[in-house]
């Protein structure tokens, strides 16, 4: 499988279910059961390389603002919904996660920000499709800390003039 495949089924079962990311997941599934279980293997494989890619502070801060406030696991989460979201928010919030406030049509933190299931999607279907817990990938972990500068997401001024979009759009009253 490769990179354009990947964002194409990435792309059409986001846009079949409607924004939800608990349907999204779902149809992930189910498509990928339609592949054999080393093409599953090569999606988990490009998936879990852009979830590694995210892991900096930068974006971390963006999660910050949209969610208000980002724990460890809600990032986490964050990362796998951004993936979600296609390869244009994706590669755009990578390259300015305040770009987020332009890329994100709209964004309702009770059901946005939050693709835990999509992470495990892949998973989900080798095990349907082989009766086997996935192996491990061979990809190299995510570094220990987030990759960039430490954010300080506790100061509200710091934040806002981090990310002026988000924080105009998201956080003003």
């Amino acid at each position: 499988m490769d990179e354009t495949e990947f964002w194409e089924i990435v792309d059409s079962t986001r846009e079949a279910a409607g924004g939800d990311p608990e349907d999204h997941a779902e149809l992930l599934v189910e498509r990928l059961l339609r592949y054999d279980p080393d093409s599953v293997l090569d999606f988990a494989r490009h998936f879990e390389a852009r979830y590694n890619r995210a892991y900096r502070w930068d974006l971390w801060g963006a999660a910050w603002v949209l969610l208000g406030g980002a724990s460890d696991d809600a990032f986490d989460y964050f990362r796998c919904w951004l993936i979600g979201q296609g390869r244009e928010v994706f590669e755009g919030a990578l390259h300015d996660p305040d770009a987020l406030a332009d890329l994100l049509d709209d964004f309702d933190e009770e059901l946005d920000g939050d693709g835990e299931e999509l992470g495990y999607a892949a998973d989900e279907a080798y095990e349907q499709l082989t009766g086997l817990v996935a192996p491990d990938l061979g990809i190299l972990p995510a570094p220990p800390e987030p990759v960039g500068t430490p954010v300080d997401f506790e100061d509200d001024a710091v934040m806002a003039q981090r990310y002026p979009k988000l924080w105009g759009r998201f956080m003003s009253d």
